[in-house]
């Protein structure tokens, strides 16, 4: 058995992969298990240390790593390298900040000292998606290796070359043997690593089907999930809005990685007298971006990752045209080689169409009209998902109430959804449990201890 990786933007095929054998994965899982136990005895500090190299490598080598990407997965080439330069920011935050979080902590009890201490949990697995192929597996990595478990890395099969290229990162940083290793392996192969007693915790970022499957596997042996899982985001467009704003972040919102992002703006909700201005705007900007080659800096919009992915995305516009929506520019694959989709947007969209209750995982922006705050709030959460949301006003209390009332893990203010190492990041309902960034990412996969030290005479 082997993975073929092809690139999305011209259809050739890029290199093959074995692969790796049942007993493979399971010496995977023996080294990692064999570097934990020199792992965790080494200080915070000099294993938070060890980030900034990771930093440089990745700012040395950005191009190299960029371009991987771009051929792999087929995200504009602007955008591979701000992920890159995303990722070495990630380190150097928790290179400064993890120390201090992780030391330990006094509690005054009983006219006595307790303390609360900090210490991982073993090895992590991470199943990790194509869209965001660095940032989203180092997001999970960097604070999960520095508080002091072991990780392997399980990446979507479509950019084995990028997972590859990330353990050969961390070893260019001089992190220790196997601390972090990259498996290519299939489901077999990932369900094997679940069940090893070692194995004690999987984050995984994915859709909500396969993040169910997982959490269910891991379940059977009490292991900890953190999943960050499908997004149908709501963007909120109040009657006071800056329209001109409001136009410029949808279509910002909506087309970073091609549409293809869990926490892409999917659903535009806008207040009745400013819809149709909205939606006509938003379809002249949208027509306008540069479709074509990602490796060419001046792309706006790169390939669909899955070819298969297209017949999805023109049944969605057919769905809506046949059910009252209007097509206002795009709707269809593009003539020409590649997997390519252009930019569409579909006025006068309605709840029951698939485009409003289903997740988008491309480039299509469908609007809807709402005629009060109390209806906005309600389409908002009229979906099984809560990953991200936004709110647009220039009444900045009221655009607060409103975030607040959205269903959401992650919601914004004037500013489309994105993910930022100092805030915690994660959904709600099928959108995810846990959370990934910030001090309570690094707390995920951490055992809290309680230690209570009593005199032997007390």
């Amino acid at each position: 058995m082997a993975i073929t990786t092809v690139n999305p933007a011209t259809g050739q095929e890029l290199q093959t992969y074995a692969l790796q054998s049942a007993g493979e994965v399971q010496a995977v899982v023996d080294r990692s298990r064999a570097a934990f136990s020199r792992w965790r005895d080494v200080a915070c500090g000099e294993r938070a240390q060890l980030l900034k190299p990771l930093a440089e490598r990745l700012r040395l080598g950005a191009d190299r790593h960029a371009r991987l990407m771009v051929t792999e997965m087929g995200k504009p080439l602007t955008e591979a390298l701000a992920e890159v330069e995303k990722c070495a920011w990630l380190c150097d935050f928790y290179a400064e900040r993890a120390p201090g979080w992780l030391a330990d902590r006094t509690v005054q009890a009983d006219g006595l000292e307790h303390r609360v201490i900090f210490q991982p949990l073993g090895i992590v697995l991470s199943i990790m998606p194509w869209n965001y192929p660095y940032w989203q597996a180092l997001r999970f990595a960097v604070p999960t290796l520095t508080a002091g478990n072991t990780s392997i890395l399980k990446h979507a099969s479509n950019v084995t070359g990028c997972g590859l290229a990330l353990a050969e990162l961390f070893a260019e940083a001089r992190f220790p043997e196997h601390v972090f290793q990259s498996l290519v392996a299939d489901y077999q192969g990932v369900q094997s690593v679940l069940e090893r007693p070692e194995v004690r915790g999987v984050s995984l970022t994915g859709s909500t089907r396969v993040g169910v499957q997982v959490a269910q596997m891991a379940a059977t042996g009490l292991k900890k999930v953190v999943l960050e899982l499908g997004g149908s985001d709501p963007f909120v467009v109040l009657e006071d809005a800056d329209l001109d704003q409001a136009v410029q972040g949808a279509v910002t919102g909506r087309m970073l990685c091609t549409g293809q992002s869990c926490i892409a703006a999917k659903r535009f909700i806008v207040a009745r007298p400013l819809a149709a201005e909205f939606a006509e705007r938003m379809a002249t900007a949208m027509a306008a971006l540069k479709v074509g080659d990602p490796l060419d800096e001046g792309t706006r919009v790169g390939a669909i990752a899955n070819s298969a992915e297209l017949a999805r995305l023109a049944e969605f516009v057919a769905d809506a045209v046949k059910l009252g929506a209007r097509l206002l520019t795009g709707g269809s694959r593009i003539d020409r080689p590649g997997s390519f989709f252009a930019p569409t947007v579909l006025a006068d969209v309605s709840p029951q169409m698939r485009v409003f209750r289903e997740e988008v995982f491309g480039p299509i922006a469908p609007v809807v009209a709402f005629d009060n705050e109390a209806e906005a709030v309600a389409l908002a959460n009229a979906t099984q998902f809560g990953l991200g949301g936004s709110v647009w006003t220039r009444d900045l209390e009221r655009g607060e109430v409103v975030a607040r009332r959205l269903e959401c893990g992650t919601a914004f203010v004037n500013s489309i959804v994105k993910s930022d190492p100092r805030m915690p990041f994660g959904g709600v309902k099928m959108s995810g449990l846990g959370r990934e960034l910030g001090r309570y990412g690094l707390m995920e996969f951490v055992n809290i201890k309680g230690l209570n030290i009593y005199s032997a005479d007390s």
